[in-house]
């Protein structure tokens, strides 16, 4: 690959629109939700399931639930999503609180991570 080609790749890249909202992963037998407020919901789910097959999730409870229940135990959800204009923007704050209003609509639900 030249450097033209790899030079439009990368801004190909900074100017896609990932799907940004609040993420869930639901353990079914207990009912419990672990919610993040994802830039990426794809990237997200990818990377939970990764650390949580490879037994090194941070997340220790969810970690646990993993272990008893298997993939095939949760079921992984976008339970909302923020609309946006500019992708380069800053939208953390914004998808917290997407997160929040989240949190306080299910007793069961905690945050993925910090």
């Amino acid at each position: 690959m030249d450097k033209a080609q790899k030079k439009a790749m990368v801004e190909q890249w900074k100017l896609r629109r990932p799907e940004m909202g609040v993420i869930s992963i639901r353990c079914k037998a207990t009912g419990e939700a672990f919610l993040g407020a994802s830039k990426d919901t794809r990237a997200d789910f990818n990377s939970n399931r990764a650390k949580l097959s490879m037994g090194s999730h941070p997340n220790k409870r969810l970690a646990a639930l993993w272990e008893q229940y298997g993939e095939e135990g949760f079921e992984w959800l976008v339970l909302k999503t923020l609309d946006y204009e500019n992708p380069g923007d800053d939208h953390t704050a914004e998808l917290e609180k997407l997160r929040e209003q989240c949190l306080d609509e299910d007793e069961k639900a905690v945050k993925i991570w910090k």
